[in-house]
């Protein structure tokens, strides 16, 4: 049974034509659109086609592994324990600043529509005219909740955020130290993957035109050490990472009444590394300059702890936790202004909670006040208008696909994250990629065919998404435990229907906003929903007959040890 996703030229393709059963001319329509990567074989200076023999496998170059990488750098900001409510009422500085902006651009767009429509038939404009190209170029934002699965204890849902898996209580006894994830996930598929294949020499950003990806730093030997992931927080990433992080710097979590090591250690070493995040740190290239050989990190992983001990020691509602939140605030607002920078380039800023904690500061539960945090995204100026993702909402297919949209799990971020990064999702993941998460790719390339737009690039990675969980819950059911029979047969059900409104979107000629590519989305997103629903029926649910049995059964057993 394979355990890895590859980045081989050939898997997207072979995914969607094994798996789906998409036909050769379906998935010829979508290559000769540029919504999946392009592969190429570079000689000396002359690049084929991947079909054509090669010899090392670092000659291959692509946009991405299966799709065009969609961002140039990706930060993960985990606040241990952040609620919803603490990102939404208590961050002001960063999360509040951020989403009043973001409320003033959407005012300021719905104004622009009313204006166009008023003066439509009217060559006339008013002097006072206000284009919102005129607002200053500020990152977009978006606050969501962010649900997770129990047990929630750090060292699950990290590895739930990693791999997309779900992590059950019987994981639970790795939180105490020696629990490497060996599952693929999608900082090992970071660390494997050479750069050259994920695209990380593109042209990423809202001004690029598809065409730039092996125009500049097209050199593959030795390239890969110059880009590189690096941590700073919570030692639980290193537990289970232990080499996969180029820079590294843990700190001991255990210790709950210790409020400050980790989440100093984390502002000690930001500086320096958001100094090299990105490929905007390395500065414009001068005409005349020699090969740019300095280094940077594509993904940057903060940990903060503080927020989690305060509540542990103190609960939620005291001054420890004000005076907290208001450093992690600070420490956030610096974080943004460094993303508000990149004006040239996408780069994203993920800022979530692993869980949220009770009111008396605990957690590793189910209950509403554990498993609710808080997911806030923020995207640098380059990543351009976020509106066409936003706008695919699955209301073509009804409440139940609206309902699958509007819902986020933490390991909804697994695969979102791959697409983001040009990666393969991992083969166990379980998560469905947010569309509202992913900057637009369709403006970023020079198409014969004027009337693309993002639905076809979203209901393709959907596609992908949905194919990829399909065929691990398949080869799961056959080679492991066979899954229930009724509950796989609905989730072929709804995924052939998905697969039927996309095909039926890719025979059509034109009008790529239509209603078929926006059905295939919903049907999808539905599929992806429910089997996340199976798998927490199977994997994270407790069977309260058999566990009363097994405890009865060994009290037996200890009052027939008992000598009479």
């Amino acid at each position: 049974m394979p355990h890895i996703s590859t980045c081989e030229p050939d898997s997207a393709r072979n995914l969607l034509y094994d798996v789906l059963d998409l036909g050769k001319e379906n998935i010829d329509k979508i290559e000769s659109l540029g919504i999946l990567s392009k592969h190429h074989l570079i000689l000396g200076d002359k690049k084929v086609g991947h079909e054509n023999s090669r010899k090392a496998e670092d000659d291959i170059q692509a946009q991405g592994c299966w799709m065009p990488r969609r961002v140039d750098a990706v930060a993960l900001i985990v606040v241990d324990a952040l609620r919803f409510d603490f990102a939404l009422e208590h961050l002001p500085k960063s999360i509040g600043k951020r989403l009043l902006l973001e409320q003033e651009r959407i005012s300021r767009r719905q104004d622009s529509v009313k204006n166009d429509e008023m003066w439509s038939n009217d060559k006339r404009r008013d002097e006072s005219w206000i284009e919102v190209d005129d607002v200053p170029p500020l990152g977009q934002s978006q606050l969501y909740q962010f649900v997770a699965d129990p047990p929630t204890v750090t060292m699950q849902r990290l590895k739930g955020l990693t791999t997309g898996g779900l992590p059950t209580f019987a994981d639970i006894s790795g939180s105490f130290g020696g629990a490497t994830v060996d599952e693929d996930s999608w900082v090992q598929q970071l660390h494997d993957v050479p750069s050259s294949r994920r695209g990380i020499f593109s042209a990423v950003g809202s001004k690029g035109t598809g065409n730039e990806e092996l125009k500049e730093d097209n050199e593959t030997d030795g390239r890969q050490s110059l880009v590189k992931m690096a941590f700073v927080g919570d030692d639980t990433w290193v537990d289970l990472f232990p080499t996969q992080f180029d820079d590294s710097h843990p700190f001991p979590s255990f210790n709950t009444r210790d409020l400050d090591t980790v989440d100093d250690g984390c502002l000690l070493h930001l500086p320096r590394l958001l100094d090299s995040f990105g490929r905007s740190a390395r500065g414009p290239r001068k005409q005349n300059d020699e090969k740019d050989t300095s280094p940077y990190f594509e993904m940057l992983v903060t940990h903060f702890l503080g927020v989690d001990h305060v509540g542990h020691t103190y609960g939620p509602h005291n001054v420890h936790m004000d005076a907290k939140l208001n450093q992690i605030d600070d420490a956030l607002e610096t974080i943004f202004n460094k993303i508000d920078q990149a004006n040239e380039v996408c780069q994203v800023v993920f800022v979530f909670g692993d869980h949220g904690m009770t009111e008396d500061g605990n957690h590793g539960g189910g209950t509403s006040e554990e498993i609710n945090a808080a997911l806030f995204a923020h995207y640098s100026p380059g990543c351009g208008d976020m509106g066409p993702s936003l706008d695919i909402t699955g209301s073509e297919v009804g409440e139940h696909s609206e309902d699958a949209f509007r819902s986020i799990n933490q390991i909804d971020l697994v695969p979102t994250i791959s697409f983001l990064l040009g990666l393969p999702i991992p083969y166990a993941n379980l998560g469905g990629v947010v569309p509202a998460l992913l900057p637009p790719l369709y403006h970023k390339f020079n198409h014969t065919e004027k009337q693309l737009v993002e639905a076809p690039f979203v209901a393709t990675a959907l596609a992908l998404n949905a194919a990829q969980v399909w065929n691990y819950l398949a080869t799961y059911s056959v080679t492991a435990n066979k899954l229930p029979e009724e509950n796989m047969s609905e989730l072929k059900a709804i995924l052939d229907q998905g697969t039927l409104a996309f095909k039926n979107a890719l025979l059509q000629q034109g009008g790529y906003d239509s209603i078929a590519f926006r059905e295939a989305c919903g049907q999808y997103k539905y599929f992806l929903s429910r089997a996340i629903a199976l798998g927490k029926q199977v994997w994270t649910r407790f069977d309260t007959s058999g566990m009363l049995m097994g405890i009865l059964i060994m009290l037996v057993a200890l009052v027939l040890q008992i000598p009479w």
